[in-house]
């Protein structure tokens, strides 16, 4: 027995795939704008979805020295960056999924697309 899914439409079968989509990006509203998007497009077309799924954020320090040559007294500066990550699951055919993507996406986001049959 095969364990895939098959959608039928008029002019035939369609199987139906899991697409997960990955966001990232060191600016939390505009991954959450991104992610709202897609989340409204993927109904609008009926498509059933899970997520948004909030990964850990990635918190990325660096401590340096505030003097070039070394001397003087030791004071130090400390820099942070917040990555932040976003799994989007959606479950429909291959070309609906092209027509939910096509959205603007914010500047300084990552989106990674995975499909992978059921």
């Amino acid at each position: 027995m095969s364990s895939t899914l098959v959608k039928k439409t008029e002019t035939g079968e369609a199987t139906v795939h899991k697409i997960r989509i990955t966001l990232s990006s060191r600016n939390p509203k505009a991954i959450e704008k991104v992610c709202s998007d897609l989340m409204s497009r993927a109904k609008e077309q009926q498509i059933k979805t899970a997520g948004p799924m909030r990964l850990p954020t990635r918190t990325l320090k660096l401590t340096v020295r505030k003097s070039p040559c070394g001397n003087g007294s030791n004071t130090w500066d400390s820099y942070e960056m917040n990555v932040y990550k976003r799994v989007i699951d959606l479950f429909s055919p291959q070309e609906v999924v092209k027509q939910i993507t096509a959205i603007n996406i914010e500047p300084g986001v990552d989106v990674e697309v995975s499909i992978s049959d059921l």
